[in-house]
């Protein structure tokens, strides 16, 4: 069994700490909170042990991974702490709000040869990778395009929005990951960014956008468009185009089952779209366990690593850089 230290609790948190809890290759032995009442509670259900201080697990030999879903700011010395401590490193997206912390975390923890998986969930998911296996196959010829649709059902409370360092870093950042996925050996030139607020007027008022969209184009010369809402009346929105030269691939949106209904005042008419992104991501979470053990166990590289995290943040930096100064931005990564 895979000893395993799961930091955070919030809403992520649980979920990973279910999934942990389920998954047969792995024992979820500490759990840690800022609340610790909240911890305590978590520890009797999964029957594991609530720790009031991370150093516990850090020092603990028998710990082999730390799973870290704990609030952004808290990322960065988590990760130092643990690739000192020689474990294997989950974290969740992203790496820190601030690139200079991600630069200077990358060059002191570089001599301890870090395990480092990040918690870019979408590139697990079955349809969304079908599409790059696909891809590499030549099914479409060369890649031309990338479309990609992100809307999510509601807004996050304003308490978590003030802090989650914007639209870009916080939502679309997920986007910019799953472009670098399908690019490939390829990789991201340049963007141009815009941001509005039409609906919700709170967004105003803490400096961030309910609407947003990017173009983007790679060294390749492929085009790649975003487009984001904060919320969406018809449930959780996220479907993936690419466009080739021989074709075109679509990964598509889950509805809570595949029935159709057929009546005389209505033809196809589909079951509501999921409204969770647990719910919609729920096989993706699981995948991503499963190469987490395999990267613990066999060293097998994963699909989302440390580098994918900060190369991510550079473009949601690039993305807010465009939206203020009202001009495509060049990237240098």
């Amino acid at each position: 069994m895979i000893n395993v230290a799961l930091f955070g609790l919030g809403r992520i948190g649980q979920m990973h700490g279910e999934n942990l809890h389920a998954h047969k290759k792995f024992n979820l032995k500490y759990i840690f909170d800022i609340d610790k009442d909240l911890s305590k509670k978590i520890a009797r259900k999964f029957k594991t042990i609530s720790i009031d201080n991370p150093k516990i697990a850090f020092k603990d030999k028998n710990i082999d991974v730390v799973f870290i879903a704990s609030s952004t700011p808290t990322h960065i010395n988590l990760i130092s702490e643990a690739t000192k401590h020689k474990k294997v490193v989950f974290c969740e997206k992203p790496l820190d709000l601030d690139i200079k912390k991600v630069n200077i975390c990358k060059k002191n923890i570089k001599k301890f040869n870090p395990k480092i998986q990040l918690g870019f969930n979408r590139r697990y998911d079955p349809g969304h990778s079908s599409l790059k296996k696909d891809l590499q196959k030549g099914t479409i010829g060369k890649l031309e395009k990338i479309i990609i649709t992100s809307r999510d059902p509601a807004p996050p409370p304003i308490n978590y929005l003030k802090v989650s360092g914007g639209i870009f870093k916080d939502m679309m950042i997920h986007d910019f990951d799953l472009i670098r996925f399908y690019l490939q050996n390829d990789e991201v030139d340049s963007i141009y960014s815009i941001g509005s607020n039409v609906s919700d007027k709170r967004f105003n008022k803490i400096k961030d956008y309910e609407l947003a969209s990017c173009i983007l184009k790679s060294k390749n010369g492929v085009q790649c468009i975003i487009t984001n809402s904060r919320h969406c009346s018809f449930g959780y929105d996220q479907r993936v185009e690419l466009f080739g030269s021989n074709g075109m691939l679509i990964s598509g949106n889950k509805n809570e089952n595949e029935t159709q209904t057929f009546t005389k005042n209505s033809t196809s008419q589909k079951k509501p779209l999921l409204n969770f992104f647990i719910d919609r991501y729920v096989d993706a979470y699981k995948l991503q366990l499963d190469e987490l053990a395999s990267y613990t166990i066999k060293r097998k590289q994963p699909i989302s690593s440390f580098e994918d995290g900060r190369r991510a943040l550079i473009i949601a930096n690039a993305a807010s850089a465009s939206l203020k100064e009202k001009k495509q931005i060049r990237i240098r990564f």
